[in-house]
């Protein structure tokens, strides 16, 4: 395809953006902030400048920049680390007409080019749903390659964006356009119940992407009223590997870890402890945890330790059996697939509820992706779940009439999606990571028709939601809704307003 014919067209017009942007009420995001919590940007890019040259980004914030007191690169006020960069001074660098000289004065970049195409995604001038949002950049520190930033970093950057809001009197849709497997994808983690109460805070909006598990194998689960058995192949050169096992804290289970010659390691899980233990070439070392002040799930976290250079490949066996079970529900998890090697996961995985977290988050606004063109679910989309509560009525078809909570909310197009490169050019990409921008453009959007405009000044949070679901299409072949793969439908920004 053409990428310059693709900066375009086919999803935004299928996301129904063309009749609320190109026709009245003519949106552009102008009056709203989205603020990216991502890699950083690339501020020289044309897509995130006014026609004069100037830059539409209030402030960068690079959580993983020093401070330099003698060069005045100060943290915001408040906070301790990183490097504000403010407008004036992001200004001061474009005016120079040269990278490098720019660099000289705002030395921040986005070596990855993530967080410049989900910029794009919602606020690019030609790439962008909000071409005249402005911007607020928080680069997170992530301390090697492939990981997640700390909870610490990623609460500091949310914080600063609803306050900066709060001071502009502006509403603020927030962006994460990432996650990992970590937790019991339930909600109820520190960081889940943090994104819902800031969401709470002044006229804020959250976006985030349901990631990209759906079809890795990183996830299996079950109920183990008898002995149950999960088999979790490891393909050569793994360098390390963890496992988490999450259950009721009523449940007692007998774990027995197999290796793949047959060498085992029994653990018991109301014996609350750390284990270690070596089996063939891998030494196991296991966490027995406990419940949390906001949580009755325990975890049990094995982590795979090469006595040498890898671990040992081949079938690994998790046997649970039940001792005293309630429920007998038990969930497996696996890191990533992008710090797995291909091939390493469950023989039988099961894809539902492999949101990653913080998309997990209940009033967040979790976005997965669809294929525009094919009018399909990506397989790759992080599937949630739909709990329904029962009314005494049922429909045709046996299911409870009554919703209580769903993941994801919608889908929107996250498949070949053309986004800006730090290096000037366009590509293009698919994930999550780029669907989710489209819903935070359309937030925006929706929010400056509301707030901005005065037509509905609550427009934003759990209505704003309401609203976005409200006006999904139907995708083909899809007969049940809402469900664990798109949600409530996909994304129509002008059946939400009209």
């Amino acid at each position: 395809m053409d990428v310059r014919q693709s900066i375009d067209t086919y999803a935004k017009d299928i996301s129904c953006i063309p009749q609320v942007t190109q026709r009245s009420p003519n949106l552009s995001g102008k009056g709203v902030i989205i603020a990216v919590l991502d890699s950083g940007i690339d501020y020289f890019s044309p897509e995130f400048r006014l026609a004069n040259g100037k830059t539409r980004i209030l402030a960068i914030w690079d959580q993983a920049a020093k401070p330099n007191e003698e060069k005045g690169q100060l943290p915001p006020e408040g906070y301790r680390e990183g490097v504000l960069y403010t407008r004036e001074r992001i200004d001061e660098a474009l005016a120079t007409d040269s990278r490098e000289k720019g660099f000289e004065i705002v030395p921040h970049r986005d070596t990855s080019g993530h967080g410049t195409a989900v910029a794009g995604v919602a606020a690019g001038t030609k790439t962008g749903v909000a071409p005249e949002a402005e911007l607020i950049i928080v680069k997170l520190a992530t301390p090697l390659p492939n990981t997640f930033p700390r909870t610490t970093q990623l609460m500091r950057g949310i914080t600063y964006a609803v306050n900066m809001g709060v001071a502009l009197d502006r509403p603020v849709v927030i962006n994460l356009s990432f996650g990992n497997t970590y937790g019991d994808h339930r909600g109820g983690s520190l960081l889940e119940r943090f994104i819902d109460n800031a969401s709470e805070i002044g006229r804020t909006s959250i976006v985030i992407g349901s990631g990209n598990e759906g079809n890795s194998n990183g996830h299996t689960a079950g109920t183990a009223l008898e002995i149950a058995n999960v088999e979790l192949a490891v393909t050569q050169y793994e360098t390390g590997l963890s496992v988490q096992l999450w259950k009721h804290f009523n449940d007692r289970f007998r774990l027995r870890i197999l290796s793949p010659g047959g060498e085992e390691l029994i653990l018991e899980t109301n014996q609350l402890d750390t284990v270690r233990k070596t089996l063939e070439q891998t030494q196991l070392l296991c966490y027995i945890g406990e419940p949390l002040p906001y949580s009755v799930n325990q975890e049990i976290f094995i982590d795979f330790i090469p006595q040498k250079t890898y671990i040992n490949e081949g079938i690994w066996r998790f046997e649970l059996a039940p001792v005293d079970v309630i429920t007998g529900e038990y969930r497996f998890y696996l890191p990533s697939y992008a710090v797995r090697n291909a091939g390493t996961g469950f023989f039988l995985p099961t894809p539902e509820v492999t949101l990653t977290i913080p998309s997990t988050s209940m009033r967040a606004i979790t976005v997965g992706a669809y294929d525009p063109r094919r009018q399909n679910y990506a397989d790759f989309s992080g599937r949630g779940y739909v709990y329904r509560y029962e009314e005494g009525r049922t429909t045709g078809q046996n299911i409870p009439f009554g919703i209580a909570f769903n993941k994801p909310d919608l889908v929107a197009p996250g498949v070949d999606i053309t986004v800006p490169t730090p290096e000037g050019t366009y590509e293009q990409v698919s994930g999550t990571s780029f669907a989710a921008p489209f819903v935070a453009g359309s937030a925006a959007l929706l929010m400056e028709y509301g707030i901005v405009r005065g037509n509905d000044i609550y427009l934003y949070g759990q209505k704003l939601k309401a609203f976005l679901t409200d006006g999904v299409r139907k995708l083909p072949g899809v007969t049940q809704y809402p469900n664990d793969m798109v949600g409530w439908g996909a994304l129509c920004v002008g059946e939400s307003i009209f």
